[in-house]
């Protein structure tokens, strides 16, 4: 017997995609829906709930087969405008990675490097239909003799190409500071010393693995707009992690999930993937991501009615702690207070910069939830679950279940106290009138 009183199935959820019933809204909508009426009713009401974000995704890339030359080749060494691809792999594939830089970059011998052009850029060029420059070479084989091929291709002439990111849709990630006393170039953009700025990437509420926090809905075969086309997770992404502090409501206080994603490169588009050049870091890629959340059961709605007030992260210092590996967080902060444009770090008001575009993550949001409510976009049921076991679910509860013991014990003997406190009080009072 279920233990929800909202039972629904992928299939029946289809079903009304297909004949435009479905109620569908963002995670933005959500909230006030299950605040007035409450997880049951909205359950009841809703069938799907859309996220979306939109930032700087480095562990993303591409792979690509250049089509093969007469006579035929094997590539080792393969470059897109200059910027070098894997290619040890099979003939003509290859795999250029967002970060890679250009072969004549003069990287961060002139500090801060200015990174103008990399593999993210590369693929930017392609979606928007540029022509790319390749030139392929080899050592020669019996089987594959020619040992260089150079062409000029579009993205329609060539054969293949994959959209493969084996880490997006990070669940939850680091408010970056610099408490040294120089400017830090990072990842996480250029910090001020003295902590002269905070910088942090998520569309908070919206963000895709906030809403569904234990991944009960999202795994192998989630269909997922990715880069402005519909693509499928195919995988937890690297860096992955299910055994970490939560929340009361289970959305993780530090880093936590990430996704493996692909998609057909082909149908992205150039508004959806954008090169990004970081200032004395690298090259990278920012990613439009938008992931479907069904609303099986009122579970699913309370969960993706989480607000950026109820989601927090940690304050790490990239000055010196993270780049030395030191785990340590300066304050906790809620996603509300950082979207603010300020947050109080040891008695400091800190300006709070966003890296990811909440205007950009909205719009996917509406995108997702007008192509499911025109019926073109179904839902993928997963056909594999990787996030979090029914025991760390259970080890969650149970530390839910102790915290509030705690806090209720705690009240209690306050309580006690005071009572104490006010009949002593009383019997001297009696006392001294008598």
């Amino acid at each position: 017997m279920s233990q929800f009183k909202v039972n629904k199935t992928y299939a029946q959820i289809n079903e009304k995609i297909r004949e435009g019933k479905a109620v569908v809204l963002t995670a933005e909508e959500i909230i006030d829906v299950v605040r007035e009426h409450g997880p049951v009713e909205a359950a009841q009401n809703v069938d799907v709930v859309t996220t979306g974000t939109f930032a700087p995704m480095c562990s993303s890339g591409a792979f690509l087969n250049i089509g093969q030359s007469k006579p035929l080749v094997r590539t080792t060494r393969t470059l897109f405008n200059n910027v070098p691809a894997y290619s040890g792999v099979a003939a003509v594939d290859c795999f250029l990675g967002a970060t890679q830089t250009s072969e004549d970059d003069p990287l961060n011998r002139i500090y801060p490097g200015e990174f103008n052009y990399g593999g993210g850029h590369v693929i930017h060029d392609l979606v928007a239909g540029k022509k790319v420059e390749i030139i392929a070479e080899s050592y020669g084989t019996d089987c594959y003799p020619n040992r260089r091929i150079e062409k000029v291709m579009t993205l329609d002439e060539i054969p293949n190409a994959i959209m493969c990111n084996p880490r997006n849709g990070y669940q939850n990630y680091n408010c970056a500071i610099n408490r040294s006393d120089r400017i830090r170039y990072t990842y996480m953009g250029t910090l001020k010393p003295e902590m002269g700025n905070a910088n942090y990437s998520t569309s908070g509420a919206l963000s895709p693995l906030f809403n569904d926090p234990f991944l009960k809905t999202i795994g192998l075969g989630t269909r997922i707009f990715l880069g402005g086309a519909q693509g499928y997770v195919t995988w937890h992404g690297t860096q992955h992690k299910t055994e970490v502090r939560r929340g009361l409501n289970g959305v993780p206080l530090t880093p936590a999930g990430t996704l493996f994603v692909m998609g057909n490169l082909k149908e992205m588009s150039a508004e959806w993937l954008v090169g990004q050049s970081i200032r004395g870091y690298g090259c990278s890629l920012s990613v439009g991501l938008g992931i479907p959340i069904p609303i099986l059961n009122e579970e699913m709605a309370k969960f993706t009615a989480v607000s950026d007030e109820e989601i927090f992260t940690q304050v790490v210092d990239y000055g010196h702690d993270y780049p030395n590996a030191v785990s340590k967080s300066y304050g906790e902060v809620s996603y509300a207070e950082l979207k603010s444009g300020s947050i109080m770090i040891q008695g400091k008001k800190i300006t709070a910069v966003p890296l990811s575009s909440m205007v950009k993550a909205r719009k996917i949001a509406n995108l997702l939830k007008a192509s499911i409510q025109n019926g073109t976009f179904l839902l993928g049921e997963p056909q594999h679950f990787f996030y979090i076991t029914n025991m760390a679910v259970h080890r969650h509860n149970r530390r839910v279940e102790s915290r509030c013991i705690s806090v209720f014990y705690a009240d209690f003997r306050h309580l006690s106290f005071a009572c104490l406190h006010f009949v002593r009080t009383m019997i001297f009072m009696i006392k001294g009138l008598s």
